[in-house]
């Protein structure tokens, strides 16, 4: 496994909500988390299967900004 770090504007609990169906998807439920009290609000996947292309192309799909940490 290997943990992949992204700052994002996912900031508050409905953006996290919005982008729930999409990372469940991708990463898999619990594989996935973001800090919303850190000013870069850090999205951490953790996975096995996925590059971090993939998962700035579903977030980005979900409407929101991401960059590699």
């Amino acid at each position: 496994m290997k943990t992949l770090h992204f700052k994002t504007n996912i900031n508050c609990g409905g953006c996290i909500k919005a982008v729930t169906p999409t990372l469940n998807e991708q990463a898999g439920a619990g594989n996935w988390q973001v800090d919303t009290a850190n000013p870069d609000k850090i999205l951490t996947v953790t996975t096995d299967k996925l590059t971090p292309q993939q998962v700035v192309q579903a977030v980005e799909q979900a409407g929101f900004h991401i960059v590699a940490a």
